[in-house]
């Protein structure tokens, strides 16, 4: 057994690291069946329909247009995410970052069903759909049956709203990742994220897109520029100030060990966006079709914009520049990807490409924080300026582009300031139990070896 001592908040031994780690698995299976066996108590032989439901009217080309972009924004996260962070760390903490996007996409996946669902899309109990919070009456899923269809959606299955929702909750809490990485705990990151999961993201999704009053207020996020990008990137922002720098942050280098696996995730990405924006329409018609278009051109805009800005400022392009000017594209179209023309989608695309350079160039070097692979300044800035673009080519029936824009910011704002708050709040209450950051030697060392006892030789 190897002691360990004088390393920060790190247990003594790994026998007491198992232990915490088992103690911790215990609870949450208990909690998932005791919540399991509740559930199946409760609900009835034949459940009445909830306000947030409708019965089924099965439509087979709408239904194959979302089985399939559920696998594609799936594959957003693992493997594309995955690859596309895990060539930016360096190489001895390559398996850490994609064993963490693997792990978030199996506890999300669990806690969705579990409790996430049901805080996101659940209703009163008197029937109402709340302003701020969903309700408990879908736990476990509890009233959803093969006959019901989302409220939204009457020619999809209920079951298939799920889980397509449930890959977006996914990726927005594996985005995070990226601003804490090279230095978090793995224990600490799993129970980060069930909490930032369940108090942050179905909340806010609930706001926006399960009848909560940001929707109500006409809010426009057709894909998750607020509830996936804004929210991360904020979250990845706090989290990095929290944490702190990375060991040696600024003297040493860290630059990729591999852009060639950046931009395979990038492109993984990018093609899964299509299930990311193209599916938010739901129907498989002139309005995915709209979506899909916008997507593509806004991105490859993105793309160029980086490039020519990069080339300005440091007199070459590189991949890593090409692969973060796409997603920067893709991340400011997605909240009017399905809402506005083509040429609004260029203005859109382009204007992410030369936000996200100036969120990863300029803006961490003037505050000095240490986000290490750029959740914020390209997630958080980029689905800023899109959310807000948003209000300016694409408004609401009856709704001046002013008041519009002003709805956007109101939405940006809400979720600027809950998501800070509440990440805050999670992270001291993991720091003060379990700890946040690995042990200097650890840092040094590698978190692979570290945390994971495999390395990428």
């Amino acid at each position: 057994m190897r002691m360990k001592s004088k390393r920060g908040d790190e247990p003594a031994s790994l026998l007491e690291r198992a232990g915490a780690a088992g103690r911790l698995l215990l609870a949450t299976l208990i909690g998932v069946l005791v919540a399991g066996a509740g559930a199946a108590f409760a609900q009835d032989a034949a459940p009445q329909l909830l306000a947030s439901q409708q019965p089924l009217v099965v439509e087979s080309g709408n239904t194959s247009w979302i089985l399939t972009s559920t696998a594609l924004v799936l594959m957003m996260t693992i493997p594309g995410l995955a690859l596309f962070y895990g060539g930016m760390v360096r190489k001895k903490n390559f398996v850490t970052i994609v064993a963490q996007c693997f792990a978030i996409t199996a506890l999300i996946s669990v806690l969705w069903v579990v409790i996430m669902y049901s805080l996101a899309f659940g209703t009163n109990a008197d029937g109402t759909l709340n302003a701020y919070i969903g309700s408990l009456d879908l736990v476990m899923l509890a009233n959803v049956t093969s006959e019901t269809a989302h409220a939204a959606t009457a020619d999809l299955p209920e079951y298939l709203w799920i889980v397509y929702q449930m890959t977006f909750a996914i990726i927005t809490v594996a985005l995070i990742t990226g601003a804490y990485a090279d230095r978090m705990k793995f224990t600490s990151m799993l129970v980060f994220s069930g909490l930032w999961g369940v108090l942050v993201y179905a909340p806010i999704c609930h706001w926006v897109w399960g009848g909560g009053w940001l929707g109500g207020l006409g809010a426009l996020d057709f894909a998750g520029g607020t509830v996936v990008h804004i929210n991360a990137g904020v979250a990845g922002l706090v989290a990095a100030l929290v944490i702190g720098k990375r060991k040696g942050y600024g003297s040493e280098n860290m630059a990729p060990h591999n852009v060639v696996y950046t931009m395979v995730g990038a492109s993984l990405l990018w093609v899964g966006w299509f299930g990311f924006n193209a599916g938010s329409a739901w129907t498989a018609d002139a309005g995915s079709s709209v979506a899909m278009l916008n997507t593509q051109i806004a991105t490859a805009l993105g793309v160029l914009v980086w490039m020519v800005i990069e080339m300005i400022h440091r007199g070459k392009a590189t991949m890593l520049g090409l692969a973060s000017g796409a997603i920067a594209g893709l991340v400011a179209i997605t909240p009017a990807a399905g809402l506005v023309d083509p040429a609004a989608a260029l203005a859109i695309g382009g204007a992410g490409g030369a936000a996200g350079y100036f969120g990863a160039v300029f803006l961490k070097k003037m505050l000095r924080y240490d986000d290490s692979l750029d959740v914020f300044g390209v997630h958080g800035v980029c689905g800023i300026v899109g959310a807000v673009l948003t209000g300016v080519f694409a408004q609401g029936e009856g709704v001046s582009m002013a008041e519009q824009v002003v709805t956007q910011i109101t939405a940006v704002g809400a979720t600027i300031a809950y998501c800070g708050v509440m990440t805050f709040v999670i992270l001291m209450l993991v720091k003060f139990t379990l700890g946040l950051r690995v042990t200097a030697e650890d840092e040094d060392e590698g978190l692979d070896l570290a945390l994971h006892r495999e390395a990428v030789q």
